[in-house]
């Protein structure tokens, strides 16, 4: 049996497919495993000992579209279920399944706040669409394989294994980044090294940070790693202060304990960190009871109501002092 998963974004959601892939490789008898993402998140899976091969695309499914109607799979696993998709498996002519995606349901909870959401990992509603061919949760978290070169030593940094705190700085979208001066006053009390990690485009965000923590060990690695090198110094931090971001997921595949505070986006997407009967590794913090929270499913770069209310009202106290607990 052949078979070709599809999930092209984003690199939270691509880390979240892996206990499908994982599943579908144990419980299927000589199955094959082709999966197509974009070319930004190939790292995610590169080296997963589940997949036999990974197709990447820029933009668009027309430049593997030959390519892939060659493969002959007996089945295609739609794990992005949108419109690209409905096209890649239209001309694929290949019996699909996909998950319940819930659009409707989220579209109904962001514009009218009426919740109906499913209280479900997004990761179980991802195995509804493999039940029809018999594979089962296994129980177990997301599969990030880390070789040699993406290990990052921590003595260059003077830093010591899980005695230091990693901080996500950034985010896709503004309004899931903690406003620097909360987030410094988090940072504050922290009396162990902290690493700030992010791309080239949280760096101003970082400097603002150390500047305002002139006495604080501070170790700045925004725009200087890898994502599987950022993922190895989660893995080696004894906590994650994170908003909703694809380092969140990455860190939860090494079983790192996380903060996570969330802003405009709600952990009742069924996105939140995956920890497969361990809910005490991670945490959430959001402000309750605001009427204009969930404003999007994804994000905006500021605020639709310019208030901001989502991450301007957090309980700093709140979060400052988990974070202190869990690296106790």
């Amino acid at each position: 049996m052949k078979l070709l998963i599809v999930r092209f974004s984003s690199i939270g959601d691509v880390v979240l497919t892996t206990p499908v892939v994982r599943c579908l490789k144990q419980q299927l008898p000589d199955v094959t495993i082709h999966y197509i993402t974009k070319k930004a998140f190939l790292p995610v899976l590169v080296n997963n000992p589940y997949i036999d091969r990974v197709i990447t695309i820029e933009k668009s499914v027309d430049e593997v579209l030959e390519e892939l109607k060659s493969e002959a799979y007996d089945y295609v696993i739609d794990l992005h279920h949108n419109v690209r998709t409905l096209r890649l498996k239209r001309a694929l002519k290949t019996r699909s399944f996909a998950f319940p995606k819930e659009n409707i349901r989220k579209f109904l909870l962001t514009q009218f706040k009426y919740n109906i959401l499913p209280k479900v990992h997004v990761v179980d509603r991802y195995f509804e669409a493999v039940k029809h061919l018999g594979v089962t949760s296994d129980g177990l978290g997301c599969d990030i394989v880390l070789t040699e070169k993406d290990q990052v030593n921590l003595a260059d940094y003077q830093l010591t294994e899980k005695q230091f705190l990693a901080v996500a700085m950034g985010a896709q979208f503004a309004t899931k980044q903690l406003p620097i001066d909360l987030l410094v006053h988090c940072l504050a009390p922290i009396n162990q090294p902290i690493v700030l990690l992010g791309g080239g485009m949280d760096s101003e965000r970082a400097v603002a940070v150390v500047q305002a923590l002139p006495t604080a060990t501070i170790v700045d690695l925004t725009g200087k790693l890898s994502l599987l090198q950022s993922t190895d110094i989660t893995a080696k931090a004894s906590v994650l202060l994170t908003g909703d971001t694809g380092l969140m997921h990455l860190a939860s595949a090494m079983n790192t304990p996380i903060v996570s505070v969330w802003g405009n986006t709600v952990p009742d997407f069924g996105m939140y960190p995956y920890f497969p009967g361990n809910q005490k590794q991670f945490s959430i913090h959001e402000v309750p009871n605001l009427s204009c929270r969930p404003c999007s499913k994804i994000g905006y770069q500021s605020c639709p109501k310019k208030h901001f209310k989502c991450m301007e009202l957090q309980d700093v106290a709140a979060i400052r002092k988990d974070v202190i607990e869990r690296m106790n």
